[in-house]
């Protein structure tokens, strides 16, 4: 039961302490927000539609980069490769004539799989080193690629049909963002609990101090390899929704620059925060939006260096977020989120 206070949020029982919605306001919100998503492809252009597609599409790939780097502390620069294994195996299943239904779990777990053979190493090593493993998996995910090119189509690529639910195909944007929408919100739900559970506090033990976590009882080799693992199984399932998205599997979609792209966005939105992904994912979006009117602009000044500009300026943007965040806010947006909260929770008074 909550008490009427003037200020602060106060219980008299622990499960109602506990509970993911605690007070009135957060229920009505979340409702709200729900049936806010449900709406919007109704009120926005599909242009608009699109973009919101690729943003919950990033959101469920960074959701596994933070659980993996942002809560467990095991840095990752192969993100990218894990997708592709994840999107590769979707497309191939699919076209074998499996139903979505199944081809969509199944990629999720091919690509745990193959994220569990490369945390192998993190039982050994960790930092840089452990940065290096994963970048080795990136490079190796890109020659499977190429190499067995009668399975995957090497670098032509491989063409992906729409999933397909009961008798409905998903070919409208507006179909494919309830999907996504769909996946997205049970990911974060997951990722949220996960958080919450003694698993989820392992593994941010293992990221503070590792020593520290073995000497209180933590198994580290267990708990890094579930991190791998689950966080692989989102990776593999945001690669899914990305090829099923552009109906097409190529390996230029899953590239080191997109594993570093992704690292980025955690960055900004918040390492080891469930609100971190989110706010990654849409506000590198927005900076994108931005720059296509940026470029556009530098173009009617430079038209000789019109071509290269998107490339450049995308670049140069990407570079001066990321170094001011670590600068200034290198706990990301999610902690600016997090004061702003407080603040109203403990309104009018000032201290928190």
């Amino acid at each position: 039961m909550q008490w009427d206070l003037p200020c602060g949020v106060f219980f008299d029982n622990y499960a109602d302490d506990i509970a993911l919605c605690r007070t009135k306001a957060q229920k009505f919100l979340l409702i709200s927000f729900f049936a806010f998503l449900f709406v919007l492809p109704l009120l926005i252009s599909d242009r608009w539609l699109s973009r919101l597609v690729l943003i919950g599409i990033n959101i469920v790939s960074l959701h596994g980069l933070n659980l993996l780097t942002g809560m467990c502390g095991q840095i990752s620069l192969g993100h990218a490769g894990f997708m592709a294994v994840g999107g590769y195996a979707s497309a191939i299943l699919c076209n074998m004539g499996l139903p979505f239904w199944i081809v969509f779990p199944a990629a999720g777990l091919v690509s745990g799989l193959f994220g569990l053979a490369f945390g192998l190493p993190s039982l050994r090593v960790k930092g840089f080193y452990l940065a290096m493993a994963t970048l080795a998996a990136q490079f190796l995910v890109t020659w499977l690629i190429l190499q067995a090119y009668k399975i995957t189509g090497g670098a032509d690529g491989l063409s992906v049909p729409r999933p397909i639910i009961g008798r409905m195909t998903l070919m409208s944007n507006k179909s494919y963002y309830y999907l996504v929408a769909t996946v997205t919100c049970l990911v974060t739900f997951f990722a949220y609990n996960l958080a919450r559970t003694k698993t989820g506090r392992a593994f941010v033990a293992v990221r503070d101090n590792d020593l520290a976590a073995e000497v209180m009882g933590i198994c580290l080799w267990k708990t890094k390899l579930v991190a791998f693992f689950v966080g692989c199984i989102f990776a593999g399932w945001g690669g899914a929704l990305l090829v099923h998205y552009y109906r097409f599997a190529s390996p230029e979609q899953f590239t080191l620059m997109d594993s570093i792209m992704y690292l980025g966005m955690l960055i900004v939105g918040g390492m080891g925060s469930t609100l971190g992904p989110i706010f990654g994912a849409a506000f590198f979006k927005l900076v994108e939006e931005c720059n296509m009117i940026i470029v556009s602009i530098l173009a009617k000044w430079f038209p000789a260096a019109a071509p290269q500009l998107p490339a450049s300026i995308g670049l140069i943007g990407y570079a001066l977020i990321v170094g001011l965040f670590l600068v200034f806010e290198p706990r990301g947006l999610a902690h600016r989120w997090t004061i702003v909260k407080n603040y109203y929770r403990l309104w009018p008074f000032s201290y928190w």
